[in-house]
């Protein structure tokens, strides 16, 4: 099984994402860019390396220049300037120039490294995306957006820098542990509340499917996921307007996220920012009472978290500021209209972003009572 969809920027196609269910085309689908007279650079994670390293610098061994693996510490408190640099060193060393190639073997993490360094070193080397998580193969692997985080804030340092092609080897989905595969899960159920209702539905009555990690329907899932951001990517490639509603559940999350030195994982966090953003969609007269809370209880059997009981709420409020997505000292907030549609707004107040977070907050004094 292999499909093909391709991604355009600026109204071209740009770059083509490739759905399978091996590594069997990858080899093919990099001598299209003429790997054999390249140096080619895997940037995995500690986790990749060990899973997938292997698989693939097999696949290309004797068929590129000259072939480099490198893995740095799995982690989000790992995606920082210090890991750019030690692959820029790397690089360095193994005399990479502007005509040679990286790979971003990996989830999230790989593939927003990977991309930044391609976007700077030597200003500008092409790259792949082979993503190997739920999270990476629905949402973060397209589009573009490369970086790093900075201080523990996130994505503060990055670049819009397109990649060549996009590999998705799905049946790979089967060997994520449980809470990588359902924190990913978070991004697929995004696509749908914020564009395709009947995406939503989908995935409610394929439930016990997902669970299963039925390959085919993780197909379908992956491939509707990358369908919506498709549209929006193309409509908005750098976020001057509706790209932003890919943030649906992100400036709270964010901001969870860092208060917890990233020990949560990062899909955990979203989850909870999208209960919150709902919950304010709900105050705003959008969502029904009856749509709000299915729209919570709907995280609880893909197991994510609806509630977190060892936060500050004022100190989330105060994170909430630092975002990146603050807009002349505005938060452009994401809410929903109605399951299926998302707006932007700029008029959420402190008031309500602490009442949400209130209400995702489960306390000590909760418990008792």
């Amino acid at each position: 099984m292999a499909e093909r969809m391709t991604i355009n920027y600026e109204k071209k196609p740009c770059y083509d994402i490739v759905f399978t269910d091996s590594f069997d085309l990858l080899l093919s689908e990099l001598q299209a860019f003429d790997v054999e007279n390249r140096r080619v650079a895997i940037i995995a994670d500690s986790h990749t390396a060990v899973l997938f390293g292997d698989d693939v610098r097999n696949i290309l061994d004797g068929h590129c220049k000259k072939l480099v693996l490198h893995a740095f510490p799995a982690g989000e408190s790992n995606k920082t300037l210090d890991t750019v640099k030690d692959i820029y060193r790397v690089l360095i060393e193994e005399q990479f120039d502007r005509k040679d190639i990286l790979l971003a073997l990996g989830g999230g993490v790989v593939g927003d490294v990977t991309g930044y360094v391609a976007a700077t070193y030597l200003r500008g080397v092409d790259f792949i995306q082979i993503p190997t998580t739920m999270i990476a193969q629905s949402d973060s692997s397209i589009g573009g957006k490369t970086g790093v985080d900075f201080d523990g804030y996130k994505n503060m340092v990055g670049a819009f820098y397109m990649p060549k092609l996009v590999y998705m080897n799905i049946a790979v989905l089967k060997e994520l542990d449980d809470r990588q595969f359902y924190a990913g899960f978070a991004e697929v159920m995004k696509h749908g509340l914020i564009k395709d209702a009947a995406f939503y539905e989908w995935l409610l009555e394929n439930m016990y499917e997902i669970h299963d990690r039925d390959v085919n329907v993780l197909s379908e899932m992956i491939i509707r996921s990358c369908t919506v951001k498709k549209l929006v990517v193309e409509k908005d490639p750098k976020e001057q307007g509706d790209r932003a509603l890919l943030n649906f559940g992100h400036t709270i999350g964010h901001a969870i996220e860092k208060a917890m030195n990233f020990e949560m994982v990062h899909g955990e966090c979203i989850a909870l920012g999208m209960v919150a953003a709902a919950y304010i969609s709900w105050k705003h007269n959008w969502l029904s009472m009856d749509e709000y809370y299915e729209v919570r209880d709907m995280f609880v059997p893909f197991n994510l978290p609806i509630s977190i009981d060892c936060i500050d709420p004022d100190e989330i409020l105060r994170l909430t500021k630092s975002d990146k997505k603050m807009d002349a000292g505005q938060i452009k907030f994401v809410l929903l209209k109605k399951v299926g549609k998302a707006v932007i707004d700029r008029t959420v107040t402190d008031d309500e972003i602490l009442e949400a977070i209130r209400e995702i907050y489960f306390s000590d004094e909760d418990a008792k009572e």
